[in-house]
């Protein structure tokens, strides 16, 4: 079931703005709060995402300029992020929120002018405008997940949760990748149970290795905001087992990921 580049680009605009209003009105004291996420504020987040909207909007619009970023990023991309989160940290909260709207709608636009069958410079590989706009999508999950626990909120899960589920399924290998571990070559399947009740499921039907579950709890998975103990979420076979030890959709370090027993009561319902 594949997406055109105008829905995955709609269901980020969307997501966007629903960040937004997660964090329009609060006050100085709210805004500096600290999230689940060890060191990081309610601020950072917003700083984060807004810096990473930044990156994807000059990527697709100017690939020169990208270049000259990406370079100051390839040595050192924590120091990059961090250095990043002062430059947008340094705005009052009415004025980063700003940002992060206007930098998010810029994203999306640039991108939108990007022909489907071409492909967008990144920071390691260049990548096709729908797959950079689903990793978009979730960073957005990600870091507004940690926002919404800070807050105390829980957000509605809706079908824009398909594109992140795609993504994750066609980077299953970077929770591998980023331990130094081999890939397994064994084909897994994903079949996962959409908000609405539908089924979305990739990979062969024959496959040894299954993950299935809510959805949204396989999104919680590998954006690494739950630990697997908290979701409500079954593996068959052995390497499907220990892929949800180290699940996730992002390259690089894995981060500390939350612990057991962390959010479990706000899963009940499941």
């Amino acid at each position: 079931m594949s997406s055109t580049l105008n829905d995955v680009l709609k269901a980020l605009a969307t997501d966007i703005e629903e960040t937004a209003r997660l964090v329009e009105g609060l006050d100085e004291t709210t805004w500096n709060a600290e999230t689940p996420a060890p060191g990081w504020s309610i601020a950072d987040q917003i700083a984060h995402l807004t810096f990473i909207f930044h990156l994807a909007g000059t990527a697709a619009s100017d690939p020169e300029g990208f270049a000259k970023l990406a370079a100051g990023a390839a040595g050192d991309f924590d120091g990059a992020v961090n250095a990043a989160l002062k430059q947008f940290n340094q705005f009052p909260p009415a004025q980063l929120l700003a940002r992060f709207r206007a930098l998010g709608q810029q994203s999306v636009d640039a991108l939108a002018a990007v022909p489907e069958d071409q492909v967008v410079p990144w920071l390691v590989n260049p990548l096709p405008p729908t797959v950079l706009a689903s990793a978009g999508i979730m960073e957005i999950f990600g870091h507004g997940q940690d926002i919404a626990d800070a807050l105390g909120v829980r957000r509605e899960p809706t079908e824009r949760l398909r594109h992140l589920v795609l993504f994750a399924f066609l980077t299953k290998d970077f929770g591998y990748l980023s331990r130094g571990l081999t890939p397994p070559a064994e084909p897994f399947r994903i079949e996962v149970t959409a908000p609405n009740g539908e089924i979305w499921a990739y990979g062969p039907e024959d496959a040894a290795q299954k993950v299935a579950g809510p959805a949204e709890d396989f999104c919680l998975l590998v954006t690494r905001r739950r630990h697997r103990d908290d979701l409500a979420l079954v593996a068959t076979g052995e390497e499907a087992d220990r892929w949800l030890d180290i699940a996730q959709a992002y390259r690089g370090p894995a981060g500390e990921g939350r612990t057991p027993g962390q959010f479990a009561h706000q899963n009940c319902e499941h």
